[in-house]
């Protein structure tokens, strides 16, 4: 019933078993709990897997290192998990754009509880252009050298693709809210590009045979939604620069820097509250480039998801909410137990509400579970 859900994808010689993956997810669970949940949506029939937010510089105060030996091990457990389980791994590599020192500031205000989370974004966010604006041209090409060198890494950890993260500091430069320099990396759309094809081809000219997947965020106006990121309007200037910088895929959502309910939007959104909600913008890559487009984005239904890929409106799609809920999912479809597929709600109550509270992502479902023990 659903064959081109599982149907083989070939992205510069990787082979994909069908057409779905798992999108990079924070998932504020311990190292064990983490890597179990990583198997467990592994063996329920996912492709490949995406691992979020891997730093391509030594010190990181946030993920864990590929260049320490505690690091390198973890990254090797979890390809290690991965494989084992029947999919493929990438490693969705990425610089934060957060001024960490300017944000010294707020710790006593977040120590005593009087700046929140929510403010705490809004805080980070506007600090984000005077930094992003800021960093010395010297320093840009040894940010951007990095990624080469984080690749390599990577591909001896066992991961089977990279990803470059083209929201985080990719995605600062590509936007003229937060890029306001002069300099050879601003102003225009095609200077603003500078710093992404600059990565990309760094993780290129490292391994020329790895597969690389480029994260498109994409922000829009009238509404305005996203801060980060290309304007649509843009596509036709960046994505040959991005192409001619060495991409083989697209991954395109909805750019950051803007309320979280937003890029992970619940059903209740006021403007992304339908079945695949983002798949407007991969309409508009498609128009431009003829790489293959993973959607992502309140992807639910099996029936909607066939149609997508058969109508050649994306080449595969990307879920995490809904195989958090179910992790067989992709099983489910290919077998005789899709009518117990335990559909995603996009409540988001478990899943970003227990990353915004600290308890780390879980599903409504499981608390039913829970309640049933």
């Amino acid at each position: 019933m659903y064959e081109k859900i599982n149907e083989p994808l070939s992205i510069r010689g990787l082979k994909l078993k069908n057409r779905i993956i798992f999108a990079p997810t924070t998932m504020g669970l311990s190292e064990e709990e983490y890597l179990e949940r990583l198997g467990i949506i592994a063996a329920g029939g996912a492709a490949m897997l995406v691992i979020g937010d891997v730093p391509v510089l030594r010190h990181s105060l946030f993920a864990k290192s590929l260049y320490s030996t505690k690091g390198f091990e973890f990254y090797r457990r979890v390809t290690e998990v991965i494989h084992k389980n029947g999919a493929k791994a990438c490693a969705q590599l990425h610089v934060s754009d957060s001024d960490i020192k300017g944000m010294l500031r707020y710790v006593p205000g977040m120590l005593m509880k009087r700046i929140t989370p929510d403010r705490l974004r809004e805080l980070m966010n506007e600090r984000t252009g005077p930094y992003i604006t800021g960093i010395p041209e010297s320093k840009i090409g040894k940010i951007t050298a990095s990624f080469g060198d984080a690749a390599v890494l990577a591909g001896k950890a066992g991961f089977d693709m990279i990803q470059v993260h083209g929201d985080r500091m990719c995605g600062s430069f590509s936007s003229s809210v937060f890029n306001h320099r002069t300099d050879s990396y601003g102003a225009s759309a095609a200077n603003r590009a500078k710093f992404a094809c600059e990565c990309i081809a760094a993780v290129r000219q490292a391994l020329p045979d790895m597969p690389v997947e480029y994260k498109l965020a994409v922000r829009q106006e009238n509404p305005h939604y996203g801060n980060a990121g290309i304007l649509v309007e843009e596509l036709p200037v960046f994505l040959p620069l991005l192409e001619k910088a060495g991409v083989d895929s697209y991954h395109v959502a909805l750019a950051d820097h803007s309320s979280l309910s937003d890029t992970i939007p619940p059903k209740s959104h006021p403007y992304f509250s339908g079945e695949g909600c983002f798949l407007k913008y991969c309409d508009e890559v498609k128009k431009y480039s003829s790489l293959p487009v993973c959607a992502v984005g309140g992807l639910t239904n099996p029936d909607f998801v066939e149609e997508q890929l058969t109508r050649s409106r994306i080449d595969y799609a990307a879920m995490s909410r809904q195989l958090i809920a179910d992790p067989e999912w992709p099983n489910k479809t290919a077998g005789k137990n899709q009518d117990k597929i335990r559909f995603c709600v996009r409540c988001n109550r478990e899943c970003l509400g227990g990353m915004m509270e600290h308890r780390g992502v879980h599903c409504i479902y499981d608390k039913k579970k829970e309640d049933v023990q």
